[in-house]
């Protein structure tokens, strides 16, 4: 009996015993903080459909005007006019109309489009005699009046047409002067 007394001071002079404090209160508070801080980001940080869809044409209008530039300038370089060194000529001669000798050097130039120069000088390489020979006929054949001319049209034109006959395709847009000396020797 005695044991059976000691437990029940026990129980007396200790404090009624406390349930453990539930926090589910605090976590049920949490979790519907950042449930309702998630839905106002978004609603007001998620764009709309009409945004998306205005963000989307305008980064397509972006991308082609970039392409289209990209495509123009492409094409202006192929397009870009280039010079083309045809060699340097030397010929004494005399014209039809005179019995002085006069001798003339020039150093010409084709220009050419910078999408051609890999053919140009492909077949200059191939055709270089027949094209010096032809330019040097057509200086010797040439009046004396057109090669004392100062715009020199004539002689141009005439072996611009010469070389654009030689070559397979008209590859040449025209032909000048570097250097061009008449000497009357």
């Amino acid at each position: 009996m005695a044991d059976e007394a000691a437990p029940s001071t026990e129980t007396e002079d200790s404090p009624p015993a406390q349930r453990p404090r539930s926090n589910l209160g605090l976590v049920i508070g949490f979790v519907g903080m950042i449930v309702v801080i998630e839905t106002g980001m978004f609603f007001f940080l998620v764009p709309s459909a009409e945004q998306v869809s205005a963000l989307a044409e305008q980064q397509l209008i972006q991308s082609v005007q970039e392409g289209a530039e990209e495509a123009e300038q492409e094409a202006s370089d192929e397009n870009l006019v280039e010079e083309f060194e045809l060699g340097m000529f030397g010929e004494t001669f005399s014209p039809t109309d005179t019995d002085r000798s006069f001798r003339v050097e020039l150093r010409l130039y084709g220009l050419i489009r910078a999408k051609n120069r890999e053919k140009m000088e492909k077949e200059f390489e191939a055709k270089t005699g027949r094209l010096r020979h032809e330019i040097r006929k057509k200086i010797r054949n040439s009046e004396l009046a057109e090669l004392q001319d100062n715009q020199l049209g004539l002689l141009e034109r005439r072996i611009l047409t010469i070389c654009n006959h030689l070559l397979d395709e008209d590859m040449l847009l025209g032909v000048g002067f570097n250097d061009y000396q008449l000497i009357e020797d």
